[in-house]
């Protein structure tokens, strides 16, 4: 009764008025605070004192306001958040929804308006709250609302993935807020009277990390927004090391390892790294070290290595040497047998060279070739015994020729 005595003034000189609604007609009773007994259907809010003289109608409203949030938090939040209490009194109007925002990721509220008038209205919304404007802009359809018609707009939320990583988000002394609230004001102007009006909205904003583990608990822990909280730490400490266990095979592919990684691989296949190759070049090497070794001493296998380590294609499907990119001409001899040559007709004085053969490079004009590593990589894939000439003959491109004109 303490509370419901406190609606009425009994330091006034006139006792104050009980108004009720009953049947849309206003009624005043006159009462005695020694005799007031609270209406059983109608709440405490329609006590007015001191009495009023008339009473003001309500305007009509003109449009109707709904939200619709696209992220409703995983977590039941407290209601005795310390990271949020502040000594305001809440607002008096309808429950304000709520929305959560994950760093990074992208968060929605749709507003449906629509306009209960019979009347054309023009529309324009305003935002306002305790969190930074960048974090919200406001798409619409237009501003024009036709009578009994509804039009949306959507408010899109997003913060920096490094939200709780940066440096200005915890000051000395200050707690990093996680909650916060907004208002969203929808302003109408009727263009024939005049006549303007604001409906309004509240919404509360909670910022939460994204945590995984909850799945793994009781639904019932679930319902705990500083479970969720809490779980978040453990989650950033233990996810990089099970995010690099579920891609280990990439960390095992040259192709796909870190850079840092690539020593380890080439000392993994007895490959030594040259600094003077590029990245992707030195990569695909390690990667094709055991195709090497196998060739090692062969056409195939030298052509297969200057591929790799210059870039200029196979060929395969050509089958003459002129024609290829990467040329390899063998020319087999035995040289001078004794008591098997004869001098003048099947061996000469000087001239051919046993187990010899010719590479032939041919890059295009915009594609350079570096000599000195060419030849280490034939020194070292070639058989000892043999020997080389090198040549590098770049392509040149041929130019069809012109058709004489046509005689007049």
């Amino acid at each position: 009764m303490r509370s419901q005595k406190s609606e009425v003034n009994l330091q006034s000189r006139h006792f104050p008025a009980l108004f009720t609604v009953e049947n849309s007609k206003l009624k005043t009773q006159n009462f005695h605070p020694s005799s007031f007994i609270p209406h059983p259907f109608y709440p405490l809010s329609f006590i007015l004192s001191p009495p009023l003289p008339m009473l003001q109608p309500r305007a009509r409203q003109a449009i109707h306001l709904r939200l619709t949030p696209m992220q409703l938090p995983e977590a039941t939040l407290e209601k005795t958040d310390r990271a949020s209490q502040n000594s305001e009194k809440p607002a008096i109007g309808p429950p304000s929804l709520n929305l959560r925002l994950c760093p990074g990721e992208p968060s929605e509220i749709v507003v449906q308006i629509r306009n209960l008038g019979t009347r054309r209205l023009e529309l324009a919304l305003q935002l306002e709250g305790d969190f930074p404007p960048e974090w919200c802009r406001i798409g619409t359809e237009g501003t024009d609302v036709p009578a009994g018609q509804q039009t949306e707009a959507v408010l899109y939320f997003q913060l920096a993935a490094d939200f709780f990583e940066a440096h200005e988000a915890v000051q000395p002394g200050k707690r990093l807020k996680l909650n916060y609230q907004g208002q969203l004001h929808a302003r109408t102007v009727e263009p024939e009277t005049g006549e303007q009006q604001i409906e309004s909205a509240r919404f509360n904003l909670y910022v939460r990390p994204r945590s995984l583990y909850l799945d793994f608990l009781p639904a019932i822990y679930r319902d705990v927004d500083f479970v969720g909280r809490l779980l978040k730490i453990f989650e950033q400490s233990f996810e990089p090391t099970v995010h690099t266990l579920d891609t280990l095979w990439a960390h095992l592919d040259p192709l796909t390892a870190p850079r840092s990684l690539l020593p380890f691989l080439a000392h993994w296949v007895g490959w030594d790294l040259q600094p003077q190759l590029g990245l992707e070049q030195q990569r695909s090497l390690i990667r094709n070290a055991l195709e090497i070794y196998r060739w090692r001493g062969t056409r195939r296998g030298l052509r297969f290595y200057l591929h790799l380590a210059t870039g200029l294609p196979l060929d395969l499907h050509l089958s003459d040497e002129a024609d290829k990119h990467i040329g390899i001409t063998e020319f087999f001899s035995r040289g001078a047998v004794l008591n098997e040559s004869r001098l003048g007709e099947d061996a000469i004085l000087g001239g051919g060279r046993p187990f010899y053969f010719v590479v032939t490079l041919r890059p295009d004009t915009q594609h350079p070739i570096d000599e000195k590593f060419v030849r280490s990589v034939i020194e070292q894939e070639k058989p000892a015994f043999c020997t080389y000439d090198l040549y590098i003959e770049p392509r040149r491109i041929a130019y069809a020729p012109a058709l004489p004109a046509a005689a007049h």
